[in-house]
């Protein structure tokens, strides 16, 4: 069985507004509503799991009744950092899981196939993400914002969401984060703690997060295409 975890606890302090970005409207629903959408139409997920902010239970309920969800879900709040939202998440899912699917509720654009090959990614070896191979030319700066040196980017990768993982293994990872008191950007990262080898996932569509205004205008154009 397969479980997905939707991180939608965060406060999305660069959008510049009051108003919960994931329920800014884009393409004729809230942000998060195409995600969710998304993982409950698919056939390899078999439940969702919702981390959510203290006093939003309300907007995702009418949310769900709006999207008419065809999966079971849950409802859980997330913590202070994303890695407790992410472990609060994990704690909630069916005693039946084996695989969890970890996605950032601001990231709707996130394919089918995508969501496919990472789960089957992660069934083989363990852990996998989804990722695209770095283009632009990458430099590192000065306290001056000079360029004080070029970096190869042949090996570089930007890690996006899914992040997918056998249950186990994420759950000894995440315990060890919170045993060291430390603080992580992604849930890969957390792997890296247990040594266990995460399989780069290539994502052949585009497949951003909303994280600035500007995102809005691009994740509209990719929604109504």
């Amino acid at each position: 069985m397969a479980s997905a975890v939707i991180v939608a606890a965060g406060r999305g302090t660069r959008m510049e507004t009051d108003q919960d970005k994931m329920f800014l409207e884009v393409a004729g629903m809230p942000v998060v509503g195409h995600t969710w959408k998304q993982f409950d139409r698919h056939p390899d997920i078999d439940e969702t799991v919702i981390v959510i902010r203290d006093g939003g239970r309300e907007k995702f309920e009418e949310l769900a009744r709006f999207l008419e969800l065809k999966k079971p879900y849950s409802l859980v709040h997330g913590g202070s950092e994303r890695q407790d939202s992410v472990a609060s998440g994990i704690a909630s899912v069916s005693s039946s899981c084996k695989i969890v699917s970890i996605q950032d509720g601001a990231r709707p654009c996130t394919s089918p196939s995508l969501i496919s090959k990472t789960i089957l990614a992660a069934i083989e070896s363990g852990a996998a993400v989804a990722s695209s191979k770095v283009t632009d030319a990458i430099k590192i700066a000065d306290s001056r914002n000079y360029i004080s040196q070029n970096v190869d980017r042949t090996s570089l990768w930007a890690v996006q969401t899914p992040q997918v993982f056998d249950l186990d293994i994420i759950r000894k990872a995440l315990a060890v984060v919170r045993r060291r008191g430390i603080t992580i950007t992604d849930d890969t990262a957390a792997c890296e703690l247990i040594g266990q080898p995460v399989v780069l996932v290539p994502s052949s569509d585009q497949n951003p997060k909303v994280t600035t205004p500007e995102d809005l205008v691009l994740v509209e154009l990719l929604l109504r295409q």
